[in-house]
């Protein structure tokens, strides 16, 4: 039984499932599983993402892939970084200081994204820019979609993909013309909204009206992917799913978080941008929810404060402190795999949970 649905052959995949990740492995492996592989590029400066596509379009032979940004439109003009930090509040330096003196955080020795950037409307014009010239199938964004991106993506020959986790946010993108909404429920990883999914994709489903919909956040197992179809998506969209992969290539400290979690080892948390962010569970959240810390600041400002110390503990595994975005579906990946490995099970279960529907509805 070939698990395919109409959202195969217009992306031109095999099977109906769209992974996103922040490593070329990862893709390229996606995409030789017959899945479609979406590259998180929101981290990537416009430059990094000319030669990330590049490198995509050779290793994957033709293959299609899409790139997904962030444009958060309560993000400001603000470029310089240093005039930035010496705006932040001193009650939320003082508090990185001393979570960096408890936790004995050494700095970085090599610059990180977010230590030598900040999320501004320019950037994220010029990430655009970059991404639409690319190769690139698809356009994504996780976070805002204004209708005129999805306008000057068309007029680049580019699907447009729009990440919502409200109704009212997919009739927006429907009016302006999105080619493929992603229901994105509660139980996801990274930036995510407060309806469970469960509930989200049957009214994603109503209001998309002909535009094709993808279930996501908690998928992590076949019964999942057929749960999905019968609420009438076409197909799902996974991130946390290949965290554990091979391919992806974690420090170890941080897969080993990831291998030994639970879905209850995960939680929402506006420590990582200022916006709700699913994360696992470690003492960067836990400090951050003392009744003693500051509020997190607003994106981008959040980031702008905390990116040394991130940069230091990501490059030293400073293990108690170290975490990454992850969903409730993480209590399925427990097992290092390679992304060929986690497709095919992802499949058989899906056409094995298929075949139980068919018999236990046979009458």
């Amino acid at each position: 039984m070939e698990l395919t649905t109409p959202i195969c052959e217009k992306m031109g995949i095999r099977y109906p499932i769209f992974g996103l990740a922040h490593s070329i492995d990862v893709m390229v492996a996606l995409a030789k599983a017959g899945g479609y592989p979406v590259f998180g590029a929101a981290r990537s400066t416009p430059e990094e993402i000319v030669a990330e596509a590049r490198i995509m379009q050779e290793q994957m032979e033709g293959r299609p892939f899409g790139i997904d940004l962030m444009l958060p439109a309560s993000v400001g003009e603000e470029t310089d970084r240093e005039k930035i930090v010496d705006s932040l509040p001193q009650e939320h330096k003082d508090f990185v200081a001393g979570l960096a003196k408890k936790y004995h955080v050494p700095k970085a020795t090599k610059p990180t994204f977010f230590s030598s950037q900040t999320r501004s409307q320019q950037l994220f014009e010029e990430q655009m820019a970059a991404t639409l010239e690319s190769g690139a199938h698809s356009f994504a964004s996780a976070v805002g979609m204004p209708p005129e991106m999805i306008g000057r993506a068309k007029e680049h020959g580019k699907m447009t993909i729009s990440l919502v986790g409200a109704p009212r946010h997919a009739a927006k993108a429907r009016d302006a013309g999105v080619d493929l909404i992603v229901a994105q429920g509660y139980d996801a990883g990274g930036h995510t909204g407060p309806i469970g999914t469960f509930s989200l994709v049957p009214q994603i489903v109503d209001a998309a009206g002909d535009i094709p919909v993808l279930a996501a956040g908690g998928v992590g197992h076949g019964r999942h992917i057929a749960a999905s179809l019968a609420l009438g998506a076409q197909g799902v969209w996974l991130g946390t799913a290949w965290l554990t992969s091979k391919e992806h290539a974690l420090s170890d400290a941080l897969t080993q978080k990831l291998l030994k979690a639970t879905s209850l080892d995960t939680e929402i948390s506006y420590s990582h941008s200022g916006k709700p962010c699913r994360l696992i569970k470690t003492a960067w959240s836990e400090e951050w929810n003392k009744e003693d810390a500051p509020t997190p600041l607003p994106m981008p400002y959040q980031q702008v404060l905390t990116a040394d110390i991130i940069a230091g503990i990501n490059e030293h595994e400073i293990e108690p402190l170290i975490y990454d975005a992850a969903g409730q579906s993480i209590a399925w990946f427990n097992e290092l795999m390679t992304v060929d490995e986690i497709m095919t099970r992802l499949v058989t279960e899906t056409n094995q949970s298929l075949e139980n529907i068919a018999r236990l509805t046979s009458g």
